[in-house]
């Protein structure tokens, strides 16, 4: 090899270095279905984590470098993670979906829509395209039997 083209290799390979060192982890996208929670694992470093659209997704980054991403509307935004002086170490979107599980049954009563999560037996539950009177009996029961005791404690 040639002094010359030496020269042009070892630059070219300094520069493609350089841009592998600075360019931020681009992972294909992270699918997370509604309601449900994903632990993921950031790089190194990371100590922000923003979510494009909150309402889409939420974030909520643990010590060790552990995230856990929860599904809270249907679509697609995008999780970024910062390090400490603000760089990108990663971008990626996250796609929330419908739920996968079997045990969910949607009842439509014309244009009106009702879920049910069939466990063995089926029961009310509140799903994002729900008919908001049936949306906000089932809400108002859930929120009536947390506060009178029949669920778990508050977090104090």
């Amino acid at each position: 090899m040639s002094a010359v083209s030496w020269r042009r290799w070892r630059h070219a390979a300094t520069i493609a270095l350089a841009l592998s060192i600075a360019a931020p982890a681009f992972a294909e996208t992270v699918d997370v279905e509604l309601d449900r929670a994903r632990i993921m694992r950031l790089p190194q470093g990371t100590s922000t984590v923003v979510i494009g659209n909150p309402l889409i997704a939420d974030a909520s980054l643990q010590s060790g470098g552990i995230l856990v991403l929860t599904g809270k509307g249907y679509g697609t935004t995008n999780l970024l993670a910062l390090d400490r002086t603000g760089r990108v170490v990663m971008n990626t979107s996250v796609q929330v979906a419908p739920p996968k599980s079997a045990d969910v049954v949607v009842v439509y009563r014309g244009v009106q829509r009702e879920s049910y999560s069939c466990t063995p037996e089926c029961a009310q539950r509140i799903t994002l395209g729900d008919s908001p009177a049936y949306f906000e009996q089932t809400q108002r029961q859930i929120t009536s039997r947390i506060g009178s005791g029949g669920g778990p404690a508050p977090h104090q």
